[in-house]
């Protein structure tokens, strides 16, 4: 029986299972890509009504095993992914014509990425699993989960549950499937087998550098030690009341919950005052050192014995008394990085705390925030002050910057407009392939069919002939258009030069076009909306609430197409 149980034998076991699992997808990857789209909805629809229904008792499953976080946030976590996941899913077109772009005669197809490993982990189990099963399915990819060490038992059971919801309504045998027997040996070797096409990695950096060495395409997302900047122009309690509510979430397991406050030198004794009010317990010097010792590991790594434990808890194995009522614990700092280990992020309701003079320094402090551990992840402002506000996104090296609400909550879509999502690309800064929260979108490959709009000889005849865009394009034009592009350039200059005024100067105006044809404001613009509106020759309304995205703006300056209102 020893030797059953030796590590060499467990992972004998664990590789072993994971090449039978991924050779079991690879057969039900033809007949999963075969299906229509309504049958594929109709299984995904099966999934998330399971998963809603059991949400509660998977919950319960996950704190029993794994010791961490709230029941009660997990059920909601497990909602929002059978919920607002799904129903954002819902109604995308996954099989077969995506779209057709007539002007340019190309026609879209959507193609499966292939047999997804998915690694899930165990601060977020349950609700990390369903999200995954739910895009998987959605795009017809079969899908092979290698969970937590720490969360087998509850990530099998939740996969058992939506794999037999999904096979009453038609989906193949093998395309849902989980390890049980679950080693790193059997990890990795699930992420190298040949029949996997990409890998959904959530976890340690560890994790996802070994994802991205796998030798396959990976969706990795590793830590965030998001900031969130209170500026003096903020709605001070609510902005108090979205970083406990995004800091006590399930006790900060996930990982775009607020790990730092950055606030302005003005405003610091009335959020203190605030803090104090809503259940946060500030630390002397002392204090904060004893948390560190505790809390910190060698390696920079919050205790995995602390990780998603209540304030009080964690307090007490520091030696602390708080407050019963404590919801979090706050050490105010002075600096970021391996001389201040409370810099780092934590996983738990503890928040380290920043004051700084302006936005310019909190800009600067909450760079460096996001520099120890968070690149590319995810920051919250709070504030009245627009200008700040775009100054911060045009700064920050995070891809999610969400504005006057919890960033937990924010980041993942549940308070924002943006895709609802349990794992959230890093982009560059973050080592990822995507800023994006990720969706089935990032598991289909899209072919293009294409047909000729001009013969060969008409394509040479066009390179060949001298076009009026080079003759007006020379070094030293005086023309207007080489006049309008300086003026641009030199106002974008003196824009990031100058910074926001602390009133918040308004945008600069558009050149107005014909108001007769115009229609109501445009919530949003991109490049794209205006290079349409070009070739239709057509103008955009916008309003003072209309975002327009830098690129946007400039391109239609050029060409006049904004109407204000």
């Amino acid at each position: 029986m020893a030797e059953l149980d030796s590590p060499s034998s467990l992972d004998q076991r664990s590789t072993e299972e994971a090449r039978s699992l991924a050779a079991r997808a690879c057969e039900a990857r033809t007949a999963l890509a075969d299906l229509r789209q309504e049958q594929v909805d109709r299984i995904v629809g099966a999934m998330a009504a399971t998963a809603a229904e059991h949400a509660g008792e998977l919950a319960a499953a996950a704190v029993e095993e794994t010791g961490y976080g709230v029941r009660a946030d997990k059920v909601r976590k497990n909602l929002f992914a059978a919920r607002t996941v799904y129903e954002f899913i819902r109604p995308m077109k996954t099989v077969g014509v995506l779209r057709r772009l007539d002007d340019r005669r190309v026609v879209e197809i959507a193609e499966p990425f292939g047999v997804v490993a998915a690694i899930v982990p165990s601060t977020n189990p349950t609700s990390t699993a369903i999200y995954k099963l739910l895009v998987a399915m959605k795009a017809r990819c079969p899908i092979v989960i290698s969970p937590h060490p720490a969360a087998v038992d509850c990530i099998n059971r939740t996969v058992r549950l939506l794999e037999r919801a999904a096979r009453g309504v038609g989906a193949p045998e093998g395309a849902i499937a989980a390890m049980e027997s679950v080693t790193l040996a059997g990890t990795q070797e699930l992420m190298r087998q040949r029949q996997v096409a990409v890998i959904l990695a959530t976890g340690g950096m560890g994790l996802v550098r070994a994802a991205y060495s796998a030798g396959k395409p990976a969706y990795g997302v590793g830590p965030g030690n998001a900031p969130a900047y209170i500026e003096q122009s903020a709605d001070v309690g609510k902005a108090v009341r979205d970083v406990l509510t995004g800091k006590t979430f399930d006790n900060g397991l996930l990982c775009s919950s607020e790990n730092s406050v950055v606030v302005d030198a003005p405003i610091a004794e009335e959020v203190r005052r605030e803090f104090e009010a809503r259940g946060g317990h500030f630390l002397n010097g002392a204090e904060a050192a004893a948390l560190a010792g505790v809390l910190i590991t060698p390696q920079r790594l919050p205790h995995p014995k602390l990780v998603g434990r209540t304030a009080v808890e964690i307090a007490g194995r520091a030696g602390l008394e708080v407050p019963e009522h404590t919801r979090a614990l706050i050490a105010p700092l002075d600096g970021v990085g391996r001389d201040h280990p409370l810099s780092i992020e934590k996983l738990c309701p503890v928040l380290s705390f920043y004051v700084v003079e302006d936005w310019r320094e909190g800009c600067e402090r909450c760079r460096q925030i996001l520099g120890y551990g968070g690149m590319g992840h995810t920051m919250a402002i709070h504030s009245r002050d627009e200008s700040v506000v775009l100054e911060f996104a045009l700064r920050k090296p995070a891809f999610r910057i969400v504005v006057n609400t919890p960033a937990t909550l924010g980041s993942i879509g549940m308070t924002t407009g943006l895709d609802p999502s349990m794992t959230l690309g890093c982009g560059g800064h973050g080592g990822n392939v995507t800023s994006d929260n990720i969706s089935p979108r990032h598991l289909l490959n899209v072919k293009r069919l294409a047909y000729e709009m001009r013969t060969a000889r008409q394509a040479a005849a066009d390179l060949d002939s001298p076009s009026k865009q080079d003759s007006d394009a020379g070094v030293g034009h005086s023309g207007r258009a080489a006049g309008l592009d300086r003026r641009l350039v030199a106002e974008r200059v003196a824009a990031l030069v100058d910074g926001p005024t602390a009133t918040g100067a308004p945008l600069p105006p558009s050149p107005a076009t014909d108001p007769g044809r115009a229609g109501p404001p445009t919530p949003f613009v991109c490049e794209d909306d205006v290079r349409a509106a070009i070739r239709e020759s057509r103008p955009i309304v916008i309003g003072e609430r209309t975002i327009v995205t830098p690129a946007a703006r400039d391109l239609a300056a050029t060409h006049g197409v904004f109407v204000e209102r």
